[in-house]
C-alpha cells in the first residue's frame, strides 16, 4: 500500500526552522526539508499534517497544504488490482500449449500426424508439464506411419512446432520400366504390413519368413487364366540386427538454444517537460537466444541415455528406406582409454522385398 504524501510549507512571524526542529523531535517524517522564499518547504504523511495542525498556533506559523501527486498516476496503475491481474494472465498462460504447428507441404502427412497427437493426448490448451518427453512422442508418430524416417521437434514458449521428415521416394517411372517381377525377402524377419501397388500376396501379416522367400507374386490366376502383372510394392518386417561400434569418449556437439522472452514493465506515460504526455505500452518484449558449442565425456551408465540415441540417430541419418527402430539389447560394452566399443541389437522395421524377375518359362 502507498501512504499518500503532503507537500507543506511554513511561514510566520516566527523563524519555521523553530517549529520544524520540534516536529522532527516529536517524530513527525519529513523529507525533503528546503527553504521557500520567507519560508520552509517539506513533505510529510497524514499523520504529520495532523500534528501541525494541533500545534502550528502554538508556534505562530501559517501553512500551505497540497497533495504530492508527482508520479501518482503510474503509481495507481502498477498498485491497482487490474495491473497485478495484467501480469499473473500471462504467467498463467505460459504454462498451456496454446499453439500446434506441423511444417510439411503434404496434407495427408499432416492429417495424420494432428490425429496421432490428439490420440497421444497431445492438444491445444493442455498444461505443459503433462505433455509426454520428445522421445514418446516420436514413437508414436513413426510406429505407425511407414513414411516418416525421423521427426524432430522445436518448443518456443507455448508452441509447439512438428517438422516430419519424409522418407525418399522411390523412382517409379524406372521400375515399372522393368521387367515384371516377384517380391522376396531380401532377410528374415516377420511381417507387420503390406503396402503393394500391384501383385498379390502369398505371404500374411505375423508370419515369419526366411531370406528368400516369396513375399508377393507377379503372376495373378483366374480360373485356367493367367496374367502376368509383376508385383510391386513393399512389404515391411520386424527383424534384429547387430550394429558393432566405436566412438571416441569425448563428444563435441552443438546446442541449439531455447528461444528466451525477457518482458520489460514499464510505465505508459511518459512526461514531457513543457509538452502534453505521451503514451507507450506498458510491456516490452524482448527476443533472444543463444546457440554453444560444447562437448562431454561419455562414461559407464550413459548406455540408454546417450549412446543408444546416438547410434539410432547415425543409423536414421545413414540410410536411406522408411527404416523404423523399435527396440535394442546391449550384447556388450566395454569403456577403454579413449573410445568406447560395443556391440547392440537393434529390433528394425523396414521393407524388405526385393525383386527377383520371373522367368520365361513362368
Amino acid at each position: 500500500m502507498i501512504h499518500k504524501r503532503y507537500n507543506v510549507v511554513l511561514t510566520g512571524k516566527t523563524d519555521p526552522s523553530r517549529f520544524l526542529t520540534f516536529l522532527a523531535r516529536e517524530g513527525v517524517k519529513i523529507s525533503g526539508a528546503m527553504e521557500s522564499g520567507k519560508g520552509i518547504k517539506f513533505r510529510t504523511d497524514k499523520k504529520g499534517i495532523q500534528f501541525i495542525r494541533k500545534h502550528r498556533r502554538r508556534y505562530k506559523m501559517k501553512i500551505s497544504i497540497r497533495p504530492a501527486d508527482e508520479g501518482a498516476v503510474e503509481k495507481r496503475l502498477f498498485t491497482s488490482f487490474r495491473f497485478i491481474i495484467a501480469c499473473i494472465i500471462p504467467l498463467i498462460a505460459s504454462l498451456f500449449l496454446w499453439k500446434i504447428e506441423i511444417e510439411t507441404d503434404v496434407p495427408e502427412v499432416s492429417e495424420r500426424i494432428s490425429e496421432k497427437l490428439e490420440e497421444n493426448s497431445i492438444s491445444l490448451f493442455r498444461p505443459l508439464s503433462m505433455i509426454p518427453d520428445e522421445g514418446e512422442i516420436r514413437r508414436a508418430l513413426m510406429s505407425e506411419d511407414q513414411s516418416l524416417s525421423w521427426v524432430r521437434f522445436k518448443r518456443s514458449g507455448s508452441t509447439l512446432t512438428v517438422i516430419p521428415m519424409l522418407s525418399p521416394k522411390l523412382n517409379e517411372s524406372i521400375e515399372k520400366t522393368s521387367s515384371p517381377s516377384d517380391l522376396i525377402a531380401r532377410t528374415g524377419g516377420v511381417i507387420t504390413g503390406f503396402k503393394l501397388s500391384s501383385g498379390e500376396r502369398v505371404a500374411r501379416v505375423h508370419q515369419t519368413v526366411k531370406k528368400g522367400d516369396l513375399l508377393a507374386t507377379g503372376i495373378l490366376e483366374q480360373g485356367n487364366k493367367r496374367s502376368i502383372v509383376g508385383a510391386e510394392g513393399s512389404v515391411y518386417a520386424d527383424f534384429w540386427m547387430e550394429y558393432s561400434f566405436k566412438i571416441p569418449k569425448t563428444v563435441d556437439y552443438y546446442l541449439l538454444g531455447e528461444e528466451n522472452v525477457v518482458i520489460h514493465w514499464q510505465s505508459p506515460i511518459v512526461w514531457n517537460e513543457g509538452r502534453l504526455p505521451s503514451f507507450r505500452p506498458f510491456m516490452q518484449t524482448e527476443r533472444y537466444r543463444e546457440d554453444r558449442r560444447d562437448q562431454f565425456e561419455l562414461v559407464e551408465g550413459m548406455e540408454e541415455d546417450v549412446i543408444i540415441p546416438l547410434l539410432k540417430y547415425k543409423i536414421l541419418n545413414e540410410t536411406q528406406s522408411d527404416l523404423i527402430i523399435k527396440d535394442e539389447n546391449i550384447l556388450h560394452l566395454t569403456f577403454e582409454n579413449d573410445t568406447v566399443e560395443g556391440t547392440i541389437l537393434f529390433l528394425m522395421n523396414e521393407n524388405i522385398a526385393i525383386k527377383r524377375p520371373l522367368s520365361q518359362g513362368d
